[in-house]
């Protein structure tokens, strides 16, 4: 029986070594009658852990010194209310970058905190490229700029990072962390939810440079307050102690294939194959993302005819490639490329679409 491939955009496939240690390990109770769901976070076992997850991350990122990692429970979204909350300080504005479905909820969740100016924006009616990277006015007193470099649903990825100069960058990495090597001075806080490259949702990587941590947060609840959490070490509430294992050994993953280096070639190979395929086939297949703003990890494409749609899936499915329909906000279809994904299952969606054009033309 051939293998299932599992294209979703999140919570998304783990790599299958990091599956099969797992199971190895973390569900077995150790000398203190625990096993990693059950170990209290107080202990010196899931502190250890814990440390490990955080120098492996730094290394995997070169960690400039001044950044600090958290290993916070809950998903992206609550750093939408966490951002504004610990960096406003005494500055009621902050600047975003509207780049699509995600960004914009980004947008309206600051402006329950904050006075948000849009600084730049896609072009056009719908999203079909990031926003134009020149010519962004931010306002004198702004907290920080917040951009999402790629958006999961649009499948739009910046082409580069924009310069906002004094003003930090903070920035929604969620669908491209770890994909490839990222420069982490760039940006005044970065964060991520676990669940497309990191482990299993629910756990968010919040990584923020130190100064930043010496603005008021007096409106923060604790386990919310950045500077509270790192001061008792991720354990203001119970941390997601089965999350940060399992995240421990995707580091260690990542470290043993390569780097992120390694990564960064495997998912462009990936990316190149599945465009390649879609932009060959004749017009039977079309990726309305412009050239050069394409996402490498969420490839968003379209049947010329939609009637086709609901087939495609359901053979797909049959066929063993799953979780292939889009973002309900734009339809159509979409396959999502993160690092756990092989390049066997790229190859196995290419030959079925291709196979599938055939017995429909």
């Amino acid at each position: 029986m051939s293998p299932a491939y599992n294209f979703a955009s999140g919570p998304a496939r783990l790599p299958d070594a990091v599956l099969e240690r797992a199971h190895d390990t973390l569900l077995l109770r150790g000398a203190d009658g625990a096993c990693a769901l059950e170990r209290p976070f107080s202990s010196p076992a899931f502190r250890a852990t814990l440390e490990r997850a955080r120098q492996r991350l730094a290394a995997l990122l070169d960690l400039p010194a001044g950044y600090r990692v958290l290993f916070l429970a809950g998903g992206a979204m609550q750093q939408f209310s966490m951002v504004p909350l610990n960096l406003l300080g005494p500055s009621r504005r902050a600047a975003y970058a509207d780049s699509g479905y995600w960004a914009g909820r980004a947008i309206r969740e600051a402006r329950r905190f904050a006075e948000v100016a849009v600084v730049a924006r896609y072009q056009g009616d719908t999203p079909l490229a990031a926003p134009p990277l020149e010519n962004w006015r931010l306002p004198d007193d702004c907290a920080y700029c917040h951009i999402t470099p790629n958006e999961t649903g649009e499948g739009i990825a910046y082409p580069a990072l924009p310069n906002t100069g004094a003003v930090p960058l903070v920035a929604d990495a969620t669908s491209c962390f770890l994909a490839a090597p990222l420069d982490i001075s760039r940006f005044g806080l970065i964060y991520a939810g676990a669940q497309k490259n990191i482990g299993p949702a629910g756990l968010t990587v919040v990584i923020v440079r130190e100064d930043l941590l010496q603005r008021e947060a007096r409106y923060a609840p604790a386990p919310y307050c950045y500077r509270q959490q790192l001061a008792e070490n991720n354990t203001v509430n119970t941390p997601v102690g089965w999350a940060i294992e399992l995240a421990a050994l995707v580091f260690d993953w990542i470290a043993e294939s390569g780097g992120l280096a390694a990564m960064a070639e495997a998912n462009r190979r990936k990316a190149e194959r599945l465009y390649h395929a879609i932009d060959t086939s004749g017009g039977f297949y079309r990726a309305p993302v412009a050239h050069g703003h394409r996402s490498p990890s969420n490839v968003r494409f379209q049947l010329t005819d939609e009637r086709l749609t609901e087939p495609f899936l359901q053979q797909a499915e049959a066929a063993g490639l799953t979780h292939l329909r889009g973002h309900c906000h734009v339809g159509g279809l979409r396959a999502s490329l993160y690092n756990a994904m092989p390049e066997a299952g790229v190859a196995a969606l290419v030959a079925f679409m291709a196979d599938f054009a055939r017995r429909q033309g």
